[in-house]
């Protein structure tokens, strides 16, 4: 019987480059001496990584997680698209447990990196809108499922092309998301019409927002309504992000560029 050492070692053998995810401070040190580049994707770089992709959202399903670190650890030059690449994550505990073999030019890349390293507004603006629509997606609003539209950036423009729809509670404000008191205002304000925009910096510019970008030349996969419609006009014609929690399946997604960029389940966060 062969050894299983050796049954396994072809999800390693021959691979260019190890992707790391939130590895712990010694089991990054292992990897010390290792004959190909490490890059470590986490939260922050507490093990003092060389080649460090900053992880903005955990991604509780995996092929995200590891999507998301390897287009960054691309676009920063950390990988070659002709690498092979093992890829290193916890997937049932607190540890590291799970390996996978990825050829890095194979597998398609989503722009999810762009998403928050390209965007105009501060990556950590975007990630507490996301916390705020994932958590709204779990609870929904006095026990209903709801539906709401965030517009992260890009304000100014996003205001210019849209209209008020009621009094806006933020107008004369000066709060951010991620405020846990604002987090709450923004849940009870999401059982009205409208989108919320919010600046580059987390400022919260306007609620009850009714976006007027014409949707012409807009595709968006079948089944999604006008807010998802709104989001992905909006996000071709500005700078912005969209983000929008779907009142029909419940689903959290985000736009970019007039796409579709993401799909998060918040139950699954």
């Amino acid at each position: 019987m062969s050894d299983l050492r050796e049954l396994l070692g072809g999800i390693v053998d021959d691979v260019d480059a190890v992707c790391l995810f939130s590895p712990s401070g010694s089991y990054y040190e292992s990897f010390a001496e290792a004959e190909v580049p490490v890059v470590v994707i986490a939260p922050d770089n507490g093990v003092d990584a060389e080649n460090y992709v900053e992880l903005p959202l955990e991604f509780a399903e995996v092929r995200e997680r590891i999507r998301f670190g390897l287009e960054g650890a691309l676009d920063n030059g950390y990988l070659e698209e002709e690498y092979v690449v093992a890829c290193a994550t916890k997937m049932f505990g607190s540890n590291i447990d799970s390996v996978t073999r990825v050829n890095a030019g194979e597998f398609t890349r989503s722009g999810i990196y762009g998403l928050f390293a390209d965007s105009r507004a501060d990556p950590g603006v975007i990630r507490d809108v996301f916390e705020v629509a994932i958590e709204l997606g779990k609870k929904g609003q006095k026990g209903k499922q709801v539906g709401a539209l965030f517009v992260v950036g890009d304000a100014g423009k996003v205001m210019n092309k849209s209209r008020p729809l009621s009094y806006n509670p933020f107008e004369k404000s000066h709060v951010h998301v991620g405020d846990p008191i604002v987090n709450v205002m923004l849940k009870e304000f999401s059982r009205l019409d409208g989108a919320f925009v919010i600046s580059d910096s987390g400022k919260i510019v306007s609620a009850y927002r009714y976006l007027e970008p014409s949707a012409e030349g807009t595709d968006i996969p079948k089944g999604l309504g006008a807010r998802h419609m709104a989001a992905a006009a909006t996000t071709r014609d500005t700078n912005a992000v969209c983000i929008v929690l779907s009142e029909s399946d419940g689903l959290v997604r985000a736009f970019q560029g007039g796409e579709l960029i993401l799909e998060l389940d918040p139950e699954e966060y």
